[in-house]
């Protein structure tokens, strides 16, 4: 299980839907290898108020939180194919991100009712 968070200019919406960006996201983690399709859980979320690079309009950032136990071979690979299906959108004017973070089993609770 991932939860993909993805973070993005509002501006962007001109470019690309954040359905698009969702399912983008989404099919690079079950294409990764490391997750069952049914497992990976992606959102999106856009901001109007943010500061970056001037030479830059927009920035997309993917956040995959991931139960630890993988080891660094793995969320390369993880972050390798987010980053490559994101290059792919051919966007531009951008700066493009990627981050894996563990979850701490210990920590992390989760119910379905």
């Amino acid at each position: 299980m991932p939860h993909c968070i993805i973070e993005y200019s509002t501006g962007l919406a001109k470019f690309v839907t954040p359905s698009k960006l969702v399912s983008v996201v989404h099919a690079a983690a079950h294409e990764s290898g490391l997750f069952v399709a049914t497992d990976i859980r992606s959102r999106a979320l856009a901001f109007d108020g943010y500061k970056i690079r001037t030479d830059k309009e927009y920035f997309l950032h993917v956040t995959a939180k991931i139960m630890s136990g993988r080891n660094q071979e793995q969320k390369q690979k993880l972050s390798q194919k987010i980053m490559a299906a994101l290059e792919k959108l051919d966007l531009e004017s951008i700066i493009l991100s990627v981050q894996i973070c563990d979850i701490d089993k210990n920590c992390y609770a989760k119910t379905t009712i």
